[in-house]
């Protein structure tokens, strides 16, 4: 059995319960509360030496680091596929999620905010824009991508959801619970709410795991 630590407003933790719902594979839900630091107590340390969430024990194995842990999923279960058969293709499709994995959640993360709160003097009002500059600026360059794809569906890429919605949802919530104001990206929000209707997604969603407040 699959057990995945994580905590449910972990953007990082919610991309990889997507990608799990995708694929229909079950899992034991362990939550690692890090509003109360357990992701740094010595339990949670011994599973993940570097104290971030999420990670994933199998078979006598941990997995850390989001972006392994659903390259893992994808090749351990092809079907459905989270990327698309053509390498160019899927270069777009990483590409994608990159955009998000890389260039907004890093530098938006409890971690930073904490440290720009701490260290810098940043107010909550401080914040707030830093969080809005780093969304704005990715999702205005995810925006013009998705609209130069005249082939594209209801998703980020062709017909159904794949990676680029596990790292873009999550996403999407963060921003939204951080007032970022989504109306210059039509694009984006319709992929969200064609996300939103489907059961992977709403039994993903923050508001619908166990240890949700």
């Amino acid at each position: 059995m699959i057990q995945l630590y994580n905590y449910y407003r972990s953007g990082t933790s919610h991309r990889v319960r997507i990608a799990l719902n995708l694929k229909g594979i079950d899992f034991d839900y362990v939550p690692v509360n890090l509003l109360e630091r357990e992701h740094k107590s010595d339990a949670y340390l011994a599973i993940n030496p570097q104290g971030l969430a999420p990670a994933l024990t199998v078979d006598g194995h941990t997995l850390t680091q989001s972006p392994a842990i659903l390259e893992w999923i994808e090749e351990s279960w092809p079907e459905p596929p989270l990327l698309p058969e053509d390498r160019f293709e899927r270069a777009h499709v990483r590409a994608m999620a990159a955009l998000v994995a890389c260039d907004i959640h890093p530098i938006n993360n409890l971690r930073i905010l904490n440290t720009i709160k701490s260290e810098f003097g940043a107010d909550k009002d401080a914040i707030l824009r830093w969080i809005a500059h780093w969304n704005t600026d990715g999702f205005a360059a995810l925006e013009t991508i998705l609209n130069a794809d005249k082939a594209r569906g209801d998703f980020c890429f062709g017909k159904a959801p794949g990676l680029a919605e596990c790292y873009l949802i999550p996403q999407i919530y963060a921003a939204r619970r951080f007032e970022v104001d989504l109306k210059p990206f039509p694009a984006i929000c319709a992929i969200d709410e064609a996300c939103a209707a489907l059961p992977a997604f709403i039994h993903a969603h923050p508001a619908n795991q166990p240890d949700a407040v």
